[in-house]
């Protein structure tokens, strides 16, 4: 199957295209906490004072995260936040990533913000610089980044923690178009309302694009607290999705996808 290059799509779109809106990162877990807890009951139930629970619109929305808790204060004064638009890179970079990633019986949960599969010890990714373990995945619609600010259906981020306890997180976009059977376990044990974990037969591998060339960044958690140093890399490939597969997962996931944040002169690397 043929997949597209994000580096050359960038010769082709322009910043006037509007947005189609997918890949977002949205409605992610519970901020992304890099956690295999089972999901928490804030989500329906509030303690009397408590601040507002964050989501993606009203009071609770991207624009006042960081308002709700002093421990979300980075998202609204930060400045090295993500989501990021991929464009005009500065640097090219020839590092493809190093994944082994184990199958095997996963837990899947929905966590209402977003639907998240917990790994067990023994999957790994490596950078060029250091070792991280991955500890979940989860999905956001649409995508949070976006490419010369053009938007995808669909964004999966693979969470990773070194043993520095430093973050490194792979973005993988889908475009619509063929029918995706790695998405085929995902959709068969998808869970519609915030539940407690089930099982799931589940090879992460079968996600990611075969060629592992990436943007890489140096960025956020998309979702509160919004803590920053974390390791981005977000693949140049984009993978496909049907029509049907994305109606079920926006089903469950909603809008769940943080605005694009300002680059700041960080530095971003692409493909050669």
């Amino acid at each position: 199957m043929k997949y597209v290059n994000l580096a050359n799509l960038q010769t082709v779109l322009r910043p006037g295209i509007v947005a189609v809106g997918l890949l977002a990162l949205a409605a992610c877990e519970r901020s992304v906490e890099v956690s295999r807890e089972a999901p928490s009951d804030d989500a329906t139930n509030h303690e009397v004072g408590a601040p507002p629970h964050w989501g993606y619109a009203g009071d609770g929305g991207p624009d006042n995260w960081g308002g709700l808790s002093e421990d979300y204060a980075s998202c609204a004064i930060g400045i090295a936040q993500s989501p990021i638009d991929l464009t005009q890179p500065g640097l090219a970079s020839d590092i493809a990533l190093s994944v082994d990633y184990a199958s095997g019986p996963l837990e899947i949960f929905n966590n209402g913000h977003t639907v998240q599969i917990n790994f067990a010890p023994g999957s790994t990714m490596n950078n060029g610089e250091k070792d991280y373990a991955l500890l979940q995945l989860h999905f956001h619609t649409p995508s949070e980044h976006t490419v010369d600010q053009v938007r995808f259906p669909l964004e999966a981020h693979f969470v990773h923690r070194a043993d520095d306890g430093g973050l490194g997180v792979i973005g993988v976009l889908f475009e619509e178009g063929a029918h995706n059977d790695a998405l085929n376990p995902v959709l068969a044990t998808l869970p519609q309302d915030v539940s407690e974990p089930r099982k799931i037969a589940f090879n992460p591998s079968d996600l990611l694009p075969e060629n592992l060339s990436v943007y890489r960044y140096s960025g956020s958690l998309t979702t509160p607290p919004c803590s920053e140093g974390v390791a981005w890399h977000v693949a140049a490939n984009v993978q496909p999705v049907s029509r049907a597969q994305l109606s079920a997962l926006r089903a469950v996931l909603g809008d769940n996808a943080r605005p694009v944040q300002p680059l700041n002169h960080r530095a971003l690397s692409a493909p050669n």
